[in-house]
């Protein structure tokens, strides 16, 4: 009788949450226990407390009745159950059958978010625990302070266990005691819920274009595997929007879709516009992994003008690719649209399809690191025109083989060999230039290299010192083929002992050179760290390949110059430049970010030289900086900034203010795009948004937003 009474208990005081088996053991702890057996009562009287499979249950006393089956708990009472619930009582009367109870002044703890004050709480056919006069927040309560954020106060709440909602009557929802929104019915998932149908908190944006509007999702859950979100937005000049997003995972893989469809008059030519993104990626059999991503627009300016995205040329791709350690196989399919201004899709490279096997091993006779890599690929364009390539169709195969040793002397020298060949074979159509049929291309590259790394370590820092040279020989001549995918050259630390700095296959970087640089490496005990990079190319003749702003032209390359500070965590400073002997700069890129728990700041400064070769007919100077500053534990300002130096105009300004605190987080947002061209105009963006937490798996942000009550 004794072990059933227990048992009764405790899976009594397991509501609201999942019953408790009687058949996992319990433990029973009080300053006294009496048992009746005349009169079937059993009495728990100081410090009371049952565990059972993690559910705890601290009380004051505790009183069976086995002739009237019920149970009577004197409070203060606690009930703990895991992390989802916890329940706060002053007193409880409750059937034997566990199906019937009254908690009185009970408050409901929902995990550690949203609370539900009742002056009663009764519990119904063990699934349905209704709240009378009730208040629910999840905003902490202070006694200096009794009034939260926002709480919402109904006649009755009712929790459904078994569907984990929280069901409203004669709702009125306040912020700052002011009554704000009233619904006579109103359902919200309980915190437990990571996904449940239902309607998303709204937000209301401001364009100069489509005028103001408000945004309403509303959410759809589509097993537990799936989900579609529905997002209506109406502005005031006459624009109406339906966005949707479809997301699903598989055992293997899962996909997400994100799309829109505009009613509107911006565009003269068709009032119905859209867009669609999605992508993907599934695990194959055998390692392999396939991806695809879409990316489809109904006109070049929608996707600015409604703050979709701000890229100006789209890709959709399909890949199958494996990566091993000594191996990698791939397959792509990508076709490209340009938004751009000015850019004719005819006659771009819309169809560009590429098969790559690479193998990496150690040859037995020679040992170091050999490769072989074989590739096709082709370029296609939409235009029959033959007339100075404008309709030029690629084919290519190639194949590369390379081999490097590096030898480690006694005194700390590397000495390296390395030797490449490169064979592509061409077959070009509709181009009535000299490259039009097939052709063959062969670069051989030679290479040796010498780095002397030098390491010392004083009381201060650690200091490391490496010089590297490397002479390298390829031939001077090669034959007038295509060059589709080497136009943009890039020169930097990380390609400064490189075969080519040539971004692709279709340019070889030739002649014979050399590549020297210096590096210096400063680690400090007080947590701070430098870099440096020096370096450049000399050539023993000029073959004509790179551009005037590529900092490669001539017989000696512009100096390169890389510089980095890192201090801690926290702050980062990057300088990458090419300059001449007199310091007449080509190219200067310099970034620096730093952040704190309090502010982060970010900044980029980018300098290019006028180059008509690289499509860039004026120099470019940029410079953007976005940061944001926590002024108040809760209070957040944000900025950005994009100026033009050459333009002498801002491209890009936008200010944000957000509050965040354990119940809520607000955000305001104030943006203006200065730029314009055919597609979009200058235009000014005002966003805001509210979320609230406690309903559904949706917490505002972590602990460091939380309030404290004082004393």
């Amino acid at each position: 009788m004794r072990g059933l009474i227990l048992a009764a208990l405790l899976c009594i005081f397991a509501l609201p949450g999942v019953a408790q088996s009687p058949a996992g053991g319990a433990s029973l702890v009080a300053d006294e226990i009496t048992f009746d057996p005349s009169g079937q009562k059993l009495a728990a009287n100081g410090n009371v407390e049952i565990l059972q499979d993690g559910v705890r249950l601290r009380a004051s006393s505790i009183t069976y009745d086995g002739t009237a089956d019920s149970l009577r708990v004197g409070g203060p009472l606690y009930l703990i159950d895991g992390d989802d619930i916890t329940i706060v009582a002053d007193f409880a009367e409750l059937s034997g059958d566990l199906q019937n109870g009254i908690l009185s002044q009970a408050r409901a703890v929902f995990t550690q978010q949203l609370q539900v004050a009742a002056n009663e709480i009764r519990r119904t056919d063990g699934r349905y625990t209704q709240f009378y006069k009730t208040v629910a927040s999840s905003c902490q309560i202070c006694a200096d302070n009794p009034v939260p954020l926002w709480e919402i106060r109904a006649q009755t709440i009712t929790h459904d266990q078994k569907e984990r909602q929280l069901y409203f009557d004669n709702a009125t929802f306040r912020v700052l005691d002011v009554p704000v929104f009233y619904w006579p019915y109103l359902r919200l998932p309980d915190p437990t819920v990571e996904r449940a149908t239902g309607f998303l908190l709204p937000s209301l944006q401001s364009n100069g274009d489509i005028g103001v509007g408000i945004k309403v999702p509303y959410f759809i859950a589509l097993g537990d595997h799936a989900d579609l979100t529905l997002t209506p937005w109406l502005t005031t000049r006459g624009s109406t929007t339906l966005e949707g997003r479809y997301r699903q995972k598989f055992r293997y893989g899962e996909i997400e879709l994100n799309g829109a469809v505009t009613d509107d008059d911006q565009t003269s030519s068709n009032n119905l516009r859209s867009y669609l993104f999605a992508d993907g990626r599934f695990a194959l059999p055998r390692d392999y992994q396939l991806e695809f991503d879409v990316e489809l627009v109904s006109d070049p300016g929608y996707l600015l003008l409604y703050d979709y995205s701000d890229k100006d040329r789209l890709d959709s791709a399909l890949s199958i690719s494996r990566t091993r350690e000594d191996e990698y196989k791939g397959i792509e399919l990508i076709h490209y649209k340009s938004l751009r201004e000015g850019d004719d899709n005819r006659i771009l490279p819309t169809l560009v399809g590429d098969a790559i096997y690479a193998r990496r091993f150690s040859p037995a006779l020679t040992g170091g690191i050999a490769k072989l890599q074989f590739e096709a690929s082709g370029f296609y364009r939409r235009s029959d025109t033959a007339t100075n390539g404008l309709g030029r169709d690629v084919a290519r195969l190639s194949g590369l083989a390379e081999w490097r040793r590096d030898w480690v002397w006694r005194n700390g020298m590397v000495v390296a060999g390395a030797t490449s060949l490169r064979a592509d074979f061409y077959n070009v159509d509709q181009d009535d230039r000299l490259f039009f049929g097939s052709t063959t291309e062969v670069t051989p590259y030679a290479a040796a290299e010498w780095r002397w790394p030098m390491r010392r370590q004083d009381a201060g820092a650690t200091h490391l010192v490496e010089p590297t040279v490397q002479l390298i020989w390829s031939k001077d001549s090669a034959r007038d083929v295509a060059n589709e995918d080497s136009l943009l050259i890039e020169f930097d630390e990380a390609n400064l002992f490189s075969y080519s700095r040539f971004p692709g296959v279709d340019a070889q970087e030739r002649g014979a050179r050399v590549n020297m640089g210096l590096t210096y490496t400063r680690e400090d005990v007080d947590g701070w760290s430098l870099g440096l990079t020096v370096g450049r190319v000399i050539r023993e003749t000029d073959v004509m390949q790179f551009t005037t702003s590529s900092g490669l032209q001539g017989k000696d390359s512009d100096w390169l110059a890389a510089a980095q500070i890192k201090v801690g965590t926290e702050f980062t400073l990057t300088n990458r430049a090419l300059f001449e002997d007199d310091f007449t700069f080509s190219r200067n890129e310099m970034r620096m970010d730093w952040r704190t728990d309090t502010y982060g700041l970010s900044s980029t400064y980018v300098w290019l030289e006028a180059d008509p070769d690289e499509g860039r007919p004026l120099d470019i100077s940029e410079f953007s900086i976005d940061g944001d500053y926590r002024f108040k534990p809760h209070w957040t300002l944000s900025s950005d900034l994009r100026y033009d130096f050459v333009e002498d105009r801002t491209s890009r300004a936008g200010i944000g203010l957000s509050y965040q605190n354990e119940c809520a987080r607000f955000d305001l947002s104030l943006s203006r795009r200065f730029t314009s061209s055919t597609n979009v105009t200058p235009t000014t963006d005002v966003s805001l948004s509210v979320s609230l937490a406690g309903f559904g798996a949706n917490g505002t942000g972590g602990a460091s937003f939380a309030r404290a009550c004082n004393g």
